[in-house]
């Protein structure tokens, strides 16, 4: 996770606006430590749609998350959370997936392929804790353009 006390995640989901003051996800699958969303977190959030999608469209906080119950008796369960973000800024510096697909050296340590291998290796929408790395580069993302 990110370093200090702030702890940053990604979501890589299905919008039906991606400009939302707001953001409501329910039901959604969590990897890479994703299950440990709470309120207060940074939250990055990748829009997918035809042809994968815009990729990065916002920054926000999560101002609510409650872990869905498992359900009894299935063995392997991917864990699922619903949350609720406020949008907190806008990208300025897109990042497509194309963009960070090209990034599959899975062992250089760039925060880019981290966040192809976490969500455009296996394409499945999902939430996912990130590196202070990642955390970092994605918040460059939305500084001033230059």
């Amino acid at each position: 996770m990110a370093a200090g006390n702030e702890r940053a995640f990604a979501i890589k989901a299905r919008l039906d606006d991606a400009h939302a003051a707001e953001f409501a996800f329910s039901a959604c699958k969590t990897m890479y430590g994703g299950k440990a969303i709470a309120a207060g977190d940074t939250l990055f959030v990748f829009a997918e749609g035809p042809g994968d999608g815009p990729g990065l469209v916002a920054m926000g906080t999560v101002t609510w998350a409650e872990p869905l119950p498992r359900t009894p008796g299935v063995a392997r369960e991917t864990p699922r959370v619903s949350i609720r973000v406020r949008r907190d800024a806008p990208v300025r510096r897109p990042l497509s997936p194309d963009t960070l697909r090209r990034f599959c050296d899975w062992d250089d340590g760039r925060p880019e392929t981290e966040l192809n291998f976490k969500f455009y290796r296996q394409a499945t929408p999902k939430i996912a804790g990130l590196s202070a790395a990642a955390a970092r580069f994605l918040r460059q993302r939305f500084g001033p353009i230059s």
